[in-house]
């Protein structure tokens, strides 16, 4: 009955790729498709860029498999450790490895975007999901997200 929203967004609020679940599913089974989403198409000769500097994110995307995506990929990351899983962690004893390394300065970046999402709620059929189907609602999604770049 409720759709979530997964997004990326550059470090100025504005939407750079966008994926629609249901309400009930993970956050951390979305990510790889929102990066795949990503596309920035560059000033001059090349294909579009794909591949951010840094990727912020709430506890929702701590998760080991995330964390390696993001290295094979040679991303940079700002990601808080769950409590669950610092804990298991510790209980694993010399077993459990290091701690992942986080940034309490650059994790308060991450508010760019919540703005985002602000921003994109401020249209009311996006905030109470009037549309009836995935497809219109996506379309509506992305007239927003192309009037934020404007």
């Amino acid at each position: 009955m409720s759709t979530k929203l997964h997004l990326a967004c550059d470090g100025r609020g504005r939407p750079l790729g966008f994926v629609l679940s249901g309400g009930n599913v993970n956050d951390c089974t979305r990510f790889e498709q929102v990066m795949e989403a990503i596309r920035v198409p560059r000033i001059g000769s090349g294909g579009p860029r794909t591949r951010p500097d840094h990727v912020i994110a709430d506890k929702g995307y701590s998760s080991r498999a995330i964390r390696a995506y993001l290295r094979r990929r040679a991303i940079r990351r700002t990601i808080p450790e769950r409590v669950d899983q610092a804990d298991g962690r510790r209980n694993r004893g010399s077993r459990g490895g290091r701690p992942p390394s986080f940034d309490h300065r650059t994790y308060r970046l991450r508010n760019v975007v919540e703005r985002c999402f602000n921003h994109l709620k401020q249209w009311r059929g996006l905030a109470t999901r009037y549309d009836k189907t995935r497809e219109s609602y996506q379309a509506a999604v992305t007239i927003a997200s192309i009037l934020l770049w404007i």
